[in-house]
């Protein structure tokens, strides 16, 4: 398993926030699974988790802008009502990334992005929990953002505040009075990265709000066809045409984003352009043969499952040979997880922990257990029992079996570093 080179975020609190809700999420199902064949559980997992859960979804009402609905967080107010204001948009909305008071667009929509998947996936699970209309209104509240910073095909506001003033000042968002510059792109400054992951968003949040608010979902979708044009016609990095930004979220390419929008795309739309993209440029961007890391700047082995989701359950596409690299990558990819694996990554603790950078290090073992989680379901929803790494075969309580011990040893650190 190999890792970008080498992107930190400066504050990572948003991505952070999904990673712990992914985290408590995944314990959930294996707890209700877990009760669903032991009639004797008295169901005192099943409660703490919920709670747990519960506590997990306050993270993104702590961080929220806005003129605030049915506020549950007595020390937030309404904050940030006049952002926007200097482009005649309204950026009111959206989410803090951290302590300071700054809304960044890549991991906010990254956020949204997983947050949708997560919903798609398990959100009976979440339902059962009384906890899925509070990850809908939270994701809403997101995609409001978006949509308000998209105010035309080509021009996307992707970031609300100034970093070097933002973290000089210890305030509450409440009362902040500075001025709160923008940024955008455009096709004179393109940032395709941060178009395409925000085209992802739109479109998996559309599935989201599809059956629910079409209205709604249709204005994603607009949005995110829009968005992906743009990223795709006017190719270059944020980064490099916004120096700026590389102090805080730097990106270290544009290509998985690409792929991982066009295959949202594909999801919401059954548009075989999408599914044509994705299969012209695999060679190019896909990194086949060499498995990475899921996060908030490497879109690749998210990107790697959900298409070989399109294998496991779309009639006509389980031998597509422009999805072959794809599921490849996706097995190679499983298989470096899994710790008895003859191709197990190196990049553990002694204790079992995925571990890949110091730095917002609990991302990586989180994300590798939700990839896990879902390629295993997938498995056993589709029949496959087996999956073959070099010479020996694994099940899907192999993978079942990984993605709880990092989601127990994160929840643990948690509770440690938190007494």
């Amino acid at each position: 398993m190999v890792a970008k080179p080498r992107s930190r975020c400066c504050c990572c609190s948003v991505f952070i926030g999904v990673i712990i809700l992914i985290a408590i999420i995944i314990a959930v199902i294996f707890t209700i699974r877990h009760r669903s064949n032991h009639s004797d559980d008295d169901g005192s997992n099943v409660k703490n988790y919920a709670n747990a859960l519960k506590i997990a979804m306050q993270f993104f009402d702590i961080q929220k802008s806005g003129k605030l609905e049915n506020n549950e967080i007595s020390w937030r107010g309404d904050s940030g009502l006049k952002d926007g204001s200097e482009a005649s948009i309204d950026l009111s909305k959206g989410l803090y990334d951290a302590g300071d008071h700054m809304k960044f667009g890549f991991p906010m929509a990254f956020t949204a992005t997983v947050l949708s998947w997560s919903i798609l996936e398990y959100g009976d699970q979440m339902a059962s929990l009384n906890l899925l209309d509070h990850a809908k209104d939270s994701l809403k509240w997101t995609t409001d953002f978006l949509i308000n910073a998209h105010p035309s095909p080509n021009v996307l506001y992707i970031q609300v505040g100034d970093p070097v003033t933002d973290h000089k000042c210890w305030d509450r968002p409440e009362t902040m009075t500075r001025k709160r510059t923008l940024t955008k792109i455009d096709t004179k400054t393109p940032g395709t990265e941060v178009a395409a992951e925000t085209a992802a968003a739109m479109a998996a949040a559309s599935l989201v709000f599809k059956e629910s608010d079409t209205k709604y979902s249709s204005t994603l979708l607009k949005h995110a066809k829009q968005l992906f044009d743009f990223a795709d016609n006017n190719r270059g990095s944020y980064s490099v045409n916004i120096p700026e930004v590389q102090s805080y979220y730097n990106s270290t390419g544009y290509g998985d984003e690409l792929l991982w929008a066009a295959s949202w795309l594909y999801h919401a739309t059954e548009d075989q352009t999408y599914l044509d993209f994705v299969s012209e440029n695999g060679e190019e961007f896909g990194n086949f043969g060499s498995p990475s890391w899921f996060s908030w700047d490497n879109k690749l082995p998210g990107t790697h499952i959900l298409l070989s989701r399109l294998t496991f359950f779309k009639k006509g596409l389980s031998g597509s040979k422009g999805l072959q690299g794809f599921k490849e990558t996706a097995e190679a990819v499983m298989c470096g997880l899994i710790p008895s694996s003859p191709t197990a990554t190196s990049s553990r603790t002694d204790g079992g922990l995925i571990w890949v950078s110091e730095w917002n290090a609990l991302q990586h073992p989180v994300s590798s257990a939700f990839l896990a989680t879902l390629y295993s379901d997938y498995m056993l929803t589709s029949g496959v029992k087996e999956l073959s790494c070099s010479d020996q075969s694994f099940k899907p309580s192999d993978l079942r079996k990984f993605a709880r011990s990092q989601v127990h040893m994160h929840i643990n650190l948690v509770s440690y570093f938190s007494s």
